[in-house]
């Protein structure tokens, strides 16, 4: 799988493509999408991505962080 360096199951196996998985990813853009509020990143996402991506900046949420 391009972008995909490490894949690794945390959870639910069970449950196939709805199991919680851990990505470790190089050079492939990805969105994770997960508000508790109900705000929809489909919405709110794309001109906060424009922003970074035009500052050259990239962000990273680790499992740690959450």
């Amino acid at each position: 799988m391009d972008g995909f360096t490490e894949l690794m199951l945390l959870g639910f196996a069970d449950l196939g493509m709805e199991a919680i998985y851990e990505f470790d990813v190089v050079d492939m853009p990805v969105t994770v999408a997960v508000e508790a509020g109900g705000t929809s990143a489909h919405i709110t996402g794309p001109a906060e991505w424009q922003k970074c991506i035009a500052a050259g900046e990239r962000k990273t949420i680790t499992l740690e962080s959450v």
